[in-house]
């Protein structure tokens, strides 16, 4: 009877183990995200969006004004980005956002009065 037990103790742990690794290492599925939900976003957050235009016209008037932060993969960044962009890898998660939330802080400064504009 114990080995019976012992052996549905083992095989339990490594179903367990299995299915958490395959949780753990699956990609995220990312909901499709609607303009509607890009604006109540920003509303919740206090950010403010702006069109491609007015940032071209930002970045043509005073670029020093402007802390540019690309999001992407570092791999993708190195292919190219704005002039003067900066990168901050970041997964469009929830999780990611609060995990990197005290490096951002790190990585933006102490200098509240110029624009971000993440991308």
């Amino acid at each position: 009877m114990n080995k019976r037990i012992s052996s549905f103790l083992a095989l339990a742990a490594v179903l367990i183990t299995i299915v958490y690794v395959w949780h753990d290492q699956r990609p995220p599925v990312l909901a499709q995200v609607t303009w509607d939900d890009v604006i109540a976003e920003a509303r919740t957050g206090g950010y403010r969006i702006i069109t491609t235009e007015a940032l071209a016209e930002i970045y043509d008037k005073s670029p020093s004004d402007l802390m540019l932060i690309d999001t992407r993969q570092e791999w993708e960044y190195r292919t190219g980005h704005i002039k003067g962009a900066l990168n901050f890898s970041m997964a469009p998660t929830w999780w990611a956002r609060w995990q990197k939330a005290d490096d951002l802080e790190a990585f933006l400064g102490p200098d509240k009065a110029r624009t971000l504009v993440f991308y």
